[in-house]
C-alpha cells in the first residue's frame, strides 16, 4: 500500500484495510474519532502500572464531578454502558443482593419511561439491565399530563434522550420537575452532545440525576469509553453494578489505560478553543461546498448550528433540475474508492452531506475534488 493510501496504522495496513476519509462524523462504525497525541500518551503511560481499581474509579470520578458540576462521576465503557448502569442503579441501587439478582427484577421498580420520539436502537442497553421500557407521549392530554399519569409504583426512572431528530416539546427541566415531584430520578443520554462544551454542565444544572456522554466522539478519548455524572448515591450504585464487580455490568469493562486517556481528553476538552476549532471546520465546509456552486440542480449550503448536524456541515440538495447520479449512487461510489470517502445522505430529503468534524487537514480538498468528479 502506498503511503498516500495508508490507513495511518501499519497494523491496519498489514491487514489490508483501506484508508477511510471520514465525512460522516464521529461514528463508531468508522472508528469514532482520532485521539490527540496527549491522549494516546496517557494510555501508553498507564499500561505498565498496577493500581487499586476502586480508588482509581473514585479519584477519576471526582475529576469528572469537577468538570461537570455533578456530585460524583464515573468512567464507563462507552455511553451505551452508561445507559446500562443508569438503569441498574435506578432499579437495584447499592443493594448487593439486588445487584446479583439483575437482570431478574422481581421485587424491584423496573419500568423506565421513554418519550415516544425518544425511542432508539440503544434503548436495548436499558433492557439488558432488566428494565422494561414504557412509552408515553401519544395520548390526547398535554405532554405534562401524560407524563404525570404514566408514573406509577413500577417506575424506576424517566429517561430523556438528546440526539438528532429527537425533539420533545417538554424540556428537560419540565420533565425533571414532574418526575422529582413523584420522587423519580431522570436519566439522560447525551452520548453525542459534545461539543458544545456548555453541555458538559448543562444537563446536570437542569436537574438530571444521571447523565452519560461518549468518551470518544467530540471528547476525543478512546471510543470505548464514556463518562457518567450525577447524584452521588446513584453514581455509587452504578459503580457497584459494573466491572470489576460481579454484576449485570461486568461485561462492560473499562481498562485503567482507557480511564487515564479519557481523563486527559476531558481536561483537554474543557480548556481548548472551541470557537477556533469550529472556524476551522467551517473553512473546510466552504472548500467542499464550493465545488457545487453553479451546477444546475444542485444547491450547496453550509448548515451551521443545526441541532441535527454535527459541526458546520457541507450539504448538497438535489433539486428537480438535477439529471446526474443519485445521492445514494454518489455515496456508494465514493465509499468504494481507495481511499474510501465516507459521506452521508438523506437527513433532510434528497441530499448528500459531509460533516467536517472528523476530517484532517488537506482531506477537505480531497473530498471536494472527489465530489467535483462525481457531480460531473
Amino acid at each position: 500500500m502506498t503511503s498516500t493510501n495508508s490507513t495511518g496504522s501499519k497494523h491496519f495496513d498489514a491487514l489490508g484495510l483501506k484508508k477511510v476519509i471520514n465525512g460522516r462524523s464521529w461514528v463508531t462504525i468508522l472508528g469514532g474519532s482520532r485521539m490527540p497525541e496527549e491522549v494516546q500518551d496517557a494510555m501508553t503511560d498507564a499500561a505498565n502500572a498496577f493500581i487499586d481499581f476502586h480508588e482509581l474509579n473514585r479519584r477519576a470520578g471526582a475529576l469528572i464531578a469537577e468538570y461537570t458540576g455533578a456530585e460524583a462521576g464515573l468512567v464507563v465503557a462507552g455511553a451505551s454502558a452508561g445507559l446500562l448502569v443508569q438503569a441498574a442503579a435506578c432499579m437495584a441501587g447499592s443493594d448487593p443482593d439486588r445487584i446479583l439478582q439483575l437482570p431478574n427484577t422481581a421485587g424491584m421498580k423496573d419500568e423506565i419511561l421513554i418519550f415516544e420520539n425518544h425511542r432508539f436502537g440503544f434503548e436495548i442497553c436499558y433492557r439488558t439491565a432488566g428494565a422494561t421500557l414504557k412509552e408515553w407521549g401519544k395520548g390526547e392530554d398535554t405532554l405534562a399530563e401524560q407524563l404525570e399519569a404514566a408514573i406509577d409504583e413500577k417506575t424506576a426512572a424517566v429517561t430523556y434522550v438528546f440526539g438528532p431528530w429527537m425533539d420533545c416539546a417538554l424540556s428537560l427541566r419540565e420533565v425533571v420537575a414532574i418526575a422529582h415531584a413523584k420522587d423519580v430520578p431522570v436519566i439522560v443520554d447525551a452520548a453525542a452532545m459534545l461539543p458544545p462544551a456548555d453541555n458538559l454542565t448543562k444537563y446536570i444544572a437542569e436537574g438530571a440525576d444521571l447523565v452519560t456522554f461518549s468518551g470518544g466522539k467530540g471528547l476525543r478519548g478512546p471510543q470505548s469509553t464514556g463518562i457518567l455524572a450525577g447524584r452521588a448515591d446513584l453514581v455509587e450504585a452504578a459503580r457497584l453494578n459494573m466491572s470489576p464487580h460481579a454484576s449485570v455490568g461486568r461485561g462492560s469493562k473499562v481498562a485503567k489505560e482507557e480511564i487515564a486517556a479519557v481523563l486527559v481528553a476531558l481536561k483537554r476538552f474543557v480548556s481548548m478553543d472551541h470557537e477556533a476549532e469550529w472556524a476551522t471546520w467551517r473553512g473546510w465546509s466552504e472548500i467542499i461546498t464550493a465545488v457545487g456552486k453553479g451546477t444546475e440542480g444542485l444547491r450547496p449550503v453550509i448548515e451551521d448550528d443545526d441541532p441535527n448536524r454535527q459541526g458546520p456541515t457541507a450539504v448538497f440538495y438535489f433539486d428537480e433540475g438535477w439529471d446526474g447520479p443519485s445521492s445514494k449512487e454518489i455515496q456508494d461510489n465514493l465509499a468504494s474508492g481507495n481511499p474510501s470517502i465516507q459521506v452521508g445522505v438523506g437527513s433532510y430529503g434528497d441530499e448528500l452531506y459531509v460533516s467536517p468534524v472528523a476530517l484532517e487537514p488537506d482531506e477537505a480538498e480531497i473530498v471536494a475534488e472527489a465530489l467535483r468528479s462525481a457531480f460531473g
